[in-house]
């Protein structure tokens, strides 16, 4: 068996709203569509990674649910590895309540659900799935001390660890010294550098404190406007791409997915952004998280257009 990407993360079924506007505390809003689709950070990282043609391996915690057994299935229908999913009995499996407006917004309630029996002890027990890892990627919608036994078991086996820090939440000191690339969004950044708000002057102080704190890169995700990337080699923006967008909610999962999946065939990290966000810009142009995810050939073939 070849090296594949380890993506250790959240399975979620996703109930999605469309709605003119999204509602303000109190009100209630009528809706005109509604859709049910596979999502879930990890999930849809894996699933990018793999339509951009890398070997994918999804570790990942369902219930023994419809939920939770469809998901696998999809997962086996874009050729991911799924032997490392483990199904737990007595939950329900991960549920994403999103509302998306007109404009492409959204607003996400998660229920975590069997996510949140990830637990260190299943990391501890698959050493062997990170020694034919190229690298492994993760979010955080896993409980934080499985993040911090992977991120140790990565520095061990001498692997890349990327991390994706969302949801936005607070990261020790030892778990930010074992991350390779980092790449949190303007309001993650501004949480893990202390800040309230963020301006525009802030976005490269903000890469370069963590630059400053022990990860080799740091790039920092900026929806349309693009990446600004920090790392030994380079501290600059790369800008994104403006498309039409109908639902950004899987945007950063696919950028990242890309991102692992492009960094195996490529050793240039700028090179490797800029395909990472051709996938996420063609990917808000349509609705869902799992199902807006494009193929390499989807990107090859329709990118011109979406942009043109």
């Amino acid at each position: 068996m070849g090296k594949s990407i380890l993506v250790i993360g959240s399975s979620n079924s996703d109930m999605i709203a469309k709605v003119q506007r999204l509602p303000q505390p109190g009100e209630t809003v009528m809706g005109s569509e509604f859709i049910t689709a596979a999502g879930g950070k990890g999930a849809n990282q894996a699933v990018a990674a793999a339509r951009m043609g890398a070997d994918v391996t999804f570790m990942a915690c369902v219930a023994d649910d419809s939920f939770g057994l469809k998901a696998i299935e999809n997962y086996k229908k874009d050729n991911i590895n799924t032997s490392l999913i483990k199904i737990e009995k007595g939950y329900h499996s991960g549920i994403a309540m999103i509302n998306v407006s007109e404009d492409g917004n959204n607003s996400i309630t998660i229920i975590p659900g069997a996510n949140m029996r990830l637990l260190p002890k299943d990391i501890k027990s698959c050493q062997d799935a990170f020694d034919r890892a190229y690298s492994v990627l993760v979010q955080l919608e896993i409980p934080m001390e499985t993040v911090e036994a992977i991120g140790k078991m990565a520095v061990k086996k001498n692997i890349p660890f990327i991390l994706n820090p969302a949801p936005a939440a607070e990261i020790s000191p030892g778990l930010l010294k074992t991350v390779s690339v980092l790449t949190p969004n303007e309001t993650e950044a501004a949480l893990l550098t202390g800040r309230t708000e963020v301006r525009d002057e802030d976005i490269p102080a903000m890469a370069r404190e963590l630059f400053k704190k022990g990860v080799p890169t740091v790039i920092i995700t900026l929806g349309s406007k693009g990446v600004y990337l920090h790392d030994k080699d380079f501290q600059e923006y790369i800008p994104g791409y403006k498309v039409k967008a109908v639902d950004t909610t899987a945007a950063g999962d696919v950028f990242n997915g890309a991102l692992a999946a492009a960094l195996t065939g490529i050793s240039d990290m700028r090179t490797a952004i800029i395909v990472a966000q051709r996938a996420a810009a063609l990917s808000v142009t349509r609705m869902g998280a799992e199902p807006s995810i494009p193929t390499a050939q989807e990107l090859e073939q329709h990118f011109d257009d979406i942009i043109g």
